[in-house]
């Protein structure tokens, strides 16, 4: 049984359309990456897999359990399940880094201080900030800031991790070490879905690629497939102009 499972899956914005009868599955410890040009649906779907969107269609499971996205308790199961990181750090300005760690496991899952404390500072270790505990935000680079985001979406433990765009905001010289990070994540067994145009990562991370166009799935393939041996035109157009550069 896969963990995931979506569903003809539709969503609009007022009446344009921005996802349209998307079907996906993702098994544990996989590693899903959505590609395509902007605006193609990819940070939509996450937004939808997250409720900050509500489907206007289709079906959603974890692990079986089917997701009501117009039910508070639903909603909060899910997000006890999946962790989104954004583009942007979204990290508050007047806590320091283990600070913005633990906040919400303590405050929001009400679990004992002393025990995510410890998880939080194992976790800080693993993407390299162990040195970093009591600085604040605007002591950080971009790219800290965006692993001190990926750590806190680890410490509410999710069994999914989405990834919308980590590296977007980022300039070109940190963009290596947040995806250094998330593919030691990838080592490491957490199931994730990526968006992402570093199609180099993409490839080098990835069990499988997802090629969106226009709210729609286009193709779906091992990197291999999709990057070398792609079987829709529009796959083949959108690889060939982003690996010409």
């Amino acid at each position: 049984m896969p963990l995931l499972e979506v569903k003809n899956l539709s969503a609009s914005y007022g009446h344009y359309k921005v996802l349209e009868n998307v079907s996906l599955s993702i098994e544990k410890g996989e590693i899903v990456s959505l590609i395509g040009s902007s605006g193609s649906g990819k940070s939509t779907l996450l937004r939808v897999l997250m409720g900050l969107l509500k489907p206007s269609a289709g079906h959603v499971e974890i692990d079986g359990l089917s997701v009501n996205y117009g039910s508070r308790a639903s909603l909060k199961s899910i997000r006890d399940r999946m962790a989104i990181v954004f583009q942007q750090y979204n990290l508050f300005q007047n806590m320091d880094v283990l600070r913005n760690v633990t906040i919400a496991p303590v405050e929001i899952k009400k679990r004992p201080k002393a025990d995510v404390d410890r998880e939080a500072r194992a976790i800080l270790d693993r993407v390299g900030l162990s040195a970093k505990l009591k600085s604040y935000p605007d002591q950080l680079s971009g790219g800290q800031q965006q692993r001190v985001a990926i750590a806190r979406a680890l410490a509410l433990k999710p069994e999914i991790l989405l990834l919308d765009e980590v590296t977007a905001a980022l300039d070109p010289e940190l963009v290596n070490e947040v995806l250094d990070t998330v593919a030691q994540l990838a080592r490491e067994g957490i199931t994730m879905l990526i968006v992402s145009h570093e199609m180099g990562f993409v490839r080098e991370v990835s069990s499988r690629v997802v090629m969106m166009d226009k709210g729609q799935i286009v193709e779906v393939g091992t990197p291999k497939e999709i990057f070398e041996h792609p079987k829709e035109v529009r796959t083949g157009e959108f690889v060939s102009k982003i690996l010409r550069h």
